[in-house]
């Protein structure tokens, strides 16, 4: 940027010229595809200002405060540390919910797993959801949110994950999500037994030898226990959860697992050995995200 004169104010777009500058420069940051530095620039100022994306003016001026605010969040965000995390929420299937650090950050992709629950939810006439391993509850909310005539649960073995997922329910209202601290199922309500619809689960699968592979910005700032279970394969909190699944689940109901698009055929396997019948979901670009397993 050119130096300016002394009561000079920035215009918006040299600040986000220099912003997506300095975060193609980083090296914590995981340049998975070109444009990544220009929109997570593009969403700083945006915060910094205090508008949305859509109503960023190029040629507009900002403000000395903004100014220092902004390159201030791109600091940090090349540091590495998520978009999210230093906005302190995230958008989720038409629900903005709150994120911290210490508690896994929900991604976009994961908007599929809701919408197959849901789809799942609708043909039932008494829609019964547990999401397990929940984290903020993104998944959960979405369903409590689209079917407010649904039970839903979310469990996690992490307290501060819960803390923030039931502040998330709180927030949008919603009385008909109940969320519990659990070691996998071991929480839930024996009345549960048998009257489940569904289970959710997108788990640490992440094996234990390929967390020093992921990018800095991953590593760094989510919780090691929400990448990996521990596991060789990455793949334990499934064949738990696939093993306790069906003394839950009501006849014709179903388990649905995100998973990366490398484990779909480890995860069906799995599911075909467990007496499940298997059936695949695909993301916009084709890619095989979410696996569906119907018991009885």
């Amino acid at each position: 940027m050119q130096p300016r004169t002394r009561g000079e104010h920035a215009s918006a777009g040299s600040l986000l010229a220099w912003g997506r500058d300095r975060l193609r420069a980083s090296p914590a940051i995981d340049h998975w595809h070109s444009a990544i530095a220009r929109e997570d620039a593009e969403d700083l100022l945006a915060l910094a200002l205090g508008v949305a994306v859509e109503e960023l003016e190029r040629d507009g001026t900002v403000t000395p405060r903004v100014e220092r605010r902004f390159r201030e969040s791109v600091e940090r965000r090349a540091r590495g540390e998520p978009v999210a995390l230093i906005r302190g929420s995230v958008d989720f299937a038409g629900l903005r919910l709150r994120v911290r650090p210490g508690v896994f950050v929900p991604r976009g992709s994961t908007e599929l797993l809701a919408q197959q629950a849901v789809a799942a939810l609708r043909r039932r006439r008494s829609p019964l959801l547990v999401d397990v391993a929940c984290g903020a509850a993104p998944v959960a909310c979405a369903v409590a949110a689209a079917l407010p005539a649904a039970e839903v649960w979310g469990v996690d073995i992490d307290p501060a994950a819960v803390r923030l997922a039931r502040a998330n329910a709180r927030l949008h209202h919603l009385a008909n999500l109940h969320l519990r601290v659990s070691d996998l199922l071991s929480a839930l309500p024996s009345r549960l037994r048998g009257e489940v619809a569904a289970f959710t689960l997108h788990p640490p699968y992440v094996g234990r030898e390929e967390i020093r592979g992921l990018p800095r910005e991953i590593r760094r700032y989510e919780p090691r226990h929400t990448l990996t279970d521990g596991s060789a394969d990455g793949l334990d909190l499934v064949r738990a959860l696939l093993g306790e699944a069906p003394g839950w689940l009501r006849r014709g109901g179903s388990v649905l697992i995100e998973v990366a698009p490398y484990l779909s055929r480890s995860v069906q396997s799995l599911m075909r050995r467990g007496g499940f019948e298997v059936g695949v979901a695909a993301d916009p670009g084709g890619l095989t995200r979410v696996i569906r397993g119907r018991f009885g």
